[in-house]
């Protein structure tokens, strides 16, 4: 198989699980999915666990059944039991003060995302807390757009331990191929650390492009005759 193809059809797998906390939601990944998913990589995504799912979902919006800001229900990544469950937590008056007070003072650094995950309002949602303030906030546009910047500055330290943590290890043939697939966002969101994030970028693209170089990935050779 192509490698390209498996990265392809991994990356939007990637983002098909991570839509949650992608701005411009499904109507920025369906304009992805639709672009990028070719013949070959739908059949790749038949292959990988819940890739059934997506490429269900790009068949309906290739015909027009699905609206290119919109999933239908029964192809939500999870089954959905993210969004059901994070819809029913209410907030209180009190809630909702401390949750605006938090993300008008937000400061886009490790101390403000300590400062933000501490609150017992973001503690209240768990593990899900980016997904639960984000359905939380759904009719305030202001504060959202407020939060996404939030969201943008968790992202961008979470793939900054994401790729130290790799360039650290030994990295083999799949993992090279997983960082291959997720470079779109490591391209977007290293460069928020300046001259480090940009050197951290440049050492991952040199690791990918190793990827080129091994057995699996070389033109077969001719037999001479």
């Amino acid at each position: 198989m192509n490698q390209n193809i498996v990265t392809t059809a991994q990356r939007l797998l990637n983002l098909y699980r991570q839509q949650h906390v992608i701005f411009g939601g499904w109507a920025a990944v369906n304009r992805v999915f639709v672009a990028e998913a070719s013949p070959d990589v739908l059949g790749e995504l038949h292959k990988l666990p819940t890739g059934q799912l997506l490429a269900r979902h790009i068949e309906n919006l290739r015909s027009g059944y699905t609206p290119m800001d919109s999933i239908d229900r029964d192809l939500l990544p999870y089954g959905g039991m993210m969004a059901d469950t994070i819809a029913t937590v209410p907030l209180t008056d009190a809630q909702w003060r401390e949750l605006e007070s938090g993300i008008n003072e937000f400061t886009p650094d490790q101390s403000g995302l300590s400062r933000i995950q501490s609150l017992p309002v973001i503690k209240k949602f768990g593990d899900e807390w980016l997904v639960g303030i984000r359905a939380a906030l759904s009719g305030k546009p202001e504060l959202m757009a407020k939060w996404d910047v939030v969201a943008e500055t968790y992202r961008a330290y979470f793939l900054w331990k994401v790729a130290t943590d790799l360039l650290d290890a030994p990295l083999s043939d799949r993992s090279r191929a997983q960082l291959q697939a997720d470079m779109p966002e490591y391209e977007t969101y290293l460069p928020m650390f300046g001259a480090a994030g940009n050197e951290l970028l440049t050492r991952l693209r040199t690791f990918v492009s190793s990827i080129k170089d091994t057995p699996a990935n070389r033109p077969p050779v001719s037999p001479k005759n």
